[in-house]
């Protein structure tokens, strides 16, 4: 129990930090609504051109580009989360002050991950949603149920990202330097997850690698749920899967590094 609310202490420490950049969070809501415009009409273009490409219709499409720009920030898929910190205290030995907490590190980041994201969902994500809700007609679930399956795959959505992140700012145990990594993370996330173009739209081999990969998880996986194109039992699988690898993955690699520390800076 006391664990528990250690770590629902950090979630919610971890919403408050991101609250408090409310002129950053309101242009935030610009730039997502703005670049969901360009890209709507991007799309309805294509769509007229391609007609129910990756077995979407027009609609869905539309419903595709909203969910994305909602979860663009709250995903972190192009980073800027969690990490960049992590990093910067890997870089200056600052680390070693966090391995002496009465915590678990990769707990500890999680739950302050999980806090940003919910926080980046409700305020930078969900009013270009709704936005694009009363301006375009979008493939949306008239049922509670589906909302909560989506609700579901967000979470597991947020985990997965996190393990990818997580495993990135480990790297800089053995680089010193995040940032050739961080450009890697910005270029697979816009690709892999689907942000620039639904995955099942992705052409033969291409697709089928994509489809397989963790980014599939963060924003394709949901999408479908969402527009009841796949069920919710096979993405949850596909999800938890994908964490549990990912979060095995930063486990091991976070003690060989605990292992190895060298204390810079001091």
């Amino acid at each position: 129990m006391g664990s528990s609310r250690l770590y629902a202490a950090v979630a919610a420490g971890g919403f408050r930090r991101y609250a408090t950049y409310r002129a950053a969070t309101a242009a935030g809501v610009f730039t997502n609504t703005v670049f969901g415009l360009i890209l709507v009409y991007t799309y309805l273009a294509l769509w007229d051109e391609k007609p129910h490409l990756g077995g979407y219709d027009q609609t869905q499409a539309v419903t595709y580009v909203w969910l994305g720009q909602c979860l663009y920030a709250t995903l972190a898929i192009q980073g800027g989360g969690f990490e960049k910190d992590l990093m910067a205290r890997i870089r200056t030995g600052e680390i070693a002050v966090d391995l002496y907490r009465p915590a678990d590190l990769q707990l500890w980041w999680l739950a302050s991950d999980l806090g940003r994201a919910l926080f980046q969902m409700l305020g930078r994500g969900v009013i270009p949603f709704v936005f694009g809700a009363l301006f375009f007609p979008m493939a949306l679930p008239s049922d509670v149920t589906t909302w909560v399956a989506f609700l579901v795959a967000l979470l597991l959505a947020m985990v997965v990202s996190f393990g990818i992140r997580y495993l990135a700012a480990l790297s800089t145990f053995w680089l010193m330097d995040g940032t050739g990594v961080s450009q890697a993370v910005m270029v697979l996330g816009i690709f892999c997850t689907g942000m620039a173009l639904p995955l099942n739209a992705f052409p033969g081999a291409l697709g089928d690698v994509v489809l397989a990969l963790p980014w599939a998880a963060q924003l394709q996986m949901p999408a479908d749920v969402l527009m009841g194109e796949t069920d919710p039992l096979g993405a949850y699988a596909f999800q938890v899967v994908w964490a549990v690898v990912l979060l095995a993955a930063g486990r091991l690699v976070q003690s060989a590094a605990t292992r190895r520390v060298v204390v810079q800076g001091g």
